[in-house]
């Protein structure tokens, strides 16, 4: 198994509020994660659009999560059955995932 760094697709477990993100590790340190990424919730919702080319009303964005919230950190892997979100991502895309998750202009939104 790899490690967990920059570039590693994960979903990242929080508290305080208690919520699931998934993205694209871009920093990983003592002070917490930055993510290029969505809510997991909203995943299968940005999936669907990018399949159908419709107009972009979801999107991933970069945020910082304060490791004081961060209670584990999964990598998105397949795991027998299950497939990873990246995967899914690919199947139903035709592309890979982290080329979505650059923004078209080099900016954020």
């Amino acid at each position: 198994m790899d490690g967990i760094g920059t570039g590693s697709l994960v979903i990242v477990n929080c508290a305080n509020p208690r919520e699931k993100m998934w993205g694209a590790v871009v920093q990983l340190d003592t002070s917490g994660a930055v993510i290029r990424g969505l809510d997991l919730e909203a995943v299968d919702d940005w999936v669907r659009q990018e399949r159908s080319g419709s107009d972009s009303l979801i999107g991933p964005s970069t945020f910082f999560i304060p490791m004081h919230r961060v209670v584990r950190i999964d990598l998105d892997e397949s795991r027998g059955a299950v497939e990873s979100i990246a995967d899914r991502y690919r199947a139903a895309c035709g592309r890979d995932v982290r080329d979505a998750l650059v923004p078209c202009d080099g900016s954020d939104e």
